[in-house]
């Protein structure tokens, strides 16, 4: 993809995609502040769109939280990026709480406030009255964002960034639950419902992992037969599901569907985990089984990123057949193929990067 440095001044007035009442997005033409001495401006090239986004469809919101972008303008206090560097952006932390002096954002306290809170931690806005952004401390459905250093990566200026933007949520929440919370390995055994963007990263990732079973569960026959071909070495369909009775080491619930919770729960051996992706954990099951909930895969973006670029670069991590691409105009036709299963993962892109 050829990119062009675009013109280094803040766009005071940006393009962004709102809901009207109907839950229909429209772009319109709204003034965005301009960086805090803490803050980056980005121009957006591409944003991956996640099902989180559909939940929060909303009027007089600006959503998307997969972009990725070029540097405009940086803070005075901003030193790890320069305008002109390309990033992925991912979510948002404080830095600040125990959590994230450990390490840890994305247990940040501060958490729900900063990735769904709409708004600055002091509750301050860049949007203008009666337009709420801030959504995972970037808002990207739009063509410009602002966002802070801990939720962007820099990536180099080679790759393309529309194939990276959706490695900031769904793809690190899924290859990350796999890699860093249940530290999958050589010989195990494991259950992903539903393979969408999140379920085939937890598929590719127990390939890499070496787990010696790995079955996927999911409606529809496209998205089994390349769950197949990704790495699974077993497909169900949802529906017709058998029985797998205490065999398994792990379950990674994307699908949120309460017959294939207890599906997963039964399907557990002893000592065996449960993750669910989509609500909360917490529990504790006889024979020593448990459940948990994981939130962006436990990754630190700014190592995790980098680490699933190297694996696709390396041809391990083939997460780019997922994607389907659409202009940013075509924001509604995105919306409705990722709500209905034609596609795993929409990424849009402004027509002036592709």
């Amino acid at each position: 993809m050829s990119v062009q440095h675009p013109r280094r001044t803040h766009p005071r007035v940006i393009s962004a995609a709102i809901a009207d009442g109907d839950h229909r997005l429209k772009f319109e033409k709204i003034r965005l502040g301009a960086p805090r001495r803490n803050e980056v401006g980005v121009h957006i090239v591409a944003c991956g769109i996640c099902h989180t986004d559909l939940s929060f469809i909303s009027p007089a919101t600006v959503l998307g939280h997969e972009g990725a972008g070029i540097v405009d303008q940086v803070g005075s206090a901003v030193k790890s990026v320069k305008p002109g560097d390309h990033v992925v952006l991912s979510f948002q932390s404080c830095g600040q709480c125990d959590a994230c002096e450990n390490n840890r954002p994305a247990d940040c306290e501060h958490f729900s406030t900063l990735n769904f809170g709409f708004s600055r931690l002091d509750g301050s806005s860049a949007y203008p009255p009666g337009i709420s952004g801030h959504f995972f401390g970037q808002s990207s459905f739009a063509s410009y964002a602002l966002v802070t250093e801990r939720n962007l990566v820099k990536v180099d200026k080679s790759l393309p960034l529309a194939t990276l933007a959706p490695l900031g949520c769904g793809l690190q929440t899924g290859a990350g639950t796999v890699m860093n919370t249940l530290r999958v390995k050589k010989g195990d055994r494991l259950l992903v419902t539903g393979t969408g963007a999140v379920g085939m990263a937890a598929v590719m990732a127990a390939k890499m992992a070496g787990a010696k079973e790995i079955i996927a569960l999911d409606q529809y026959q496209h998205r089994r037969d390349l769950a197949l071909e990704l790495g699974a070495t077993d497909v169900m369909k949802t529906g017709k599901e058998r029985s797998l009775q205490g065999t398994l080491d792990y379950v990674i619930d994307t699908a949120g569907v309460s017959s294939l919770d207890t599906l997963g729960q039964n399907a557990l051996k002893d000592g065996g985990v449960m993750v669910r992706l989509t609500g909360a954990g917490g529990a504790t099951l006889s024979r020593r089984r448990k459940i948990i909930s994981v939130i962006q895969g436990d990754s630190v973006a700014q190592e995790f990123i980098p680490k699933m670029i190297t694996l696709w670069q390396a041809g391990k991590f083939p997460f780019d057949r997922l994607l389907h691409f659409y202009d940013f105009e075509a924001i509604n036709q995105a919306i409705e193929d990722t709500g209905s299963g034609k596609v795993i993962k929409a990424v849009l892109r402004w027509q002036e990067y592709a």
